[in-house]
């Protein structure tokens, strides 16, 4: 699966900041399916549109990040969800993870190290290798 065969749901409430992350994931070569701008959004979203991924903010008016990402997990387990957010504090860090979200990147990251970020967490929740026995 090449990444322009991996769908994108790309949640924030700055609409400066989606339009950026969604520009960058188009030109990483993902396709971006939606955008949302807050957590009760993001859900709606998954539920119809069923990305592979979804890129979810933390701090959000209405339903937050963390929430959003467990509502989506409890409706389906194997949803990939990946923070992107300005905030560092490990114990939200921690809620995330806690919540299902399968890595924690930081806003202000590197393009490169997002990219490659990505990649990984692709590699490793989506394509899903199979091991030899």
């Amino acid at each position: 699966m090449l990444p322009t065969s991996v769908s994108v749901l790309v949640v924030d409430d700055s609409r400066v900041a989606q339009k950026r992350l969604a520009a960058l994931l188009e030109e990483f070569g993902y396709q971006v399916v939606g955008l949302a701008s807050d957590g009760a959004e993001a859900v709606g979203k998954f539920q119809a549109l069923r990305p592979d991924m979804i890129t979810m903010d933390i701090t959000m008016p209405g339903m937050d990040g963390i929430v959003a990402t467990r509502r989506i997990m409890e409706a389906c387990p194997s949803a990939v969800v990946v923070m992107v957010s300005s905030h560092g504090q490990e114990a939200m860090v921690l809620d995330a993870l806690d919540a299902g979200a399968k890595d924690y990147i930081i806003k202000t990251v590197e393009k490169e190290t997002l990219r490659d970020t990505l990649q990984k967490i692709v590699i490793r929740h989506i394509l899903k290798p199979s091991r030899p026995a």
